[in-house]
């Protein structure tokens, strides 16, 4: 069974996008029962693309979190100008690969 739905993402608030679930504290960091958001596939993968999963369970494991990040704030500044049905390619920041 899928975990994608179409509605609107609870980050960019973007409507009628294929979303998927966010675990705003990443399971891997114990967030496995806490607090989710659907998200559309670009702003989840933004997410994982910028952050370390203890990055997001230590500081930016809620949509406000999120929104004020500068990092992420650009990028959905940008996306909720982009049509729904926009594919867009993500990389990792070089930060992010830097955290190994």
């Amino acid at each position: 069974m899928s975990n994608k739905n179409v509605g609107t993402c609870e980050l960019c608030l973007r409507q009628k996008v294929e979303t998927t679930i966010h675990h705003l504290t990443p399971k891997e960091v114990g967030g496995t029962f806490l607090p989710t958001a659907q998200l559309c596939i670009p702003c989840h993968k933004q997410i994982h693309s910028l952050y370390t999963n203890n990055e997001l369970g230590a500081r930016l494991n809620t949509l406000e979190d999120l929104r004020r990040d500068e990092k992420i704030h650009k990028f959905i500044k940008w996306i909720r100008k982009q049509p729904s049905t926009r594919l867009v390619k993500t990389k990792k920041s070089n930060d992010r690969k830097n955290k190994r």
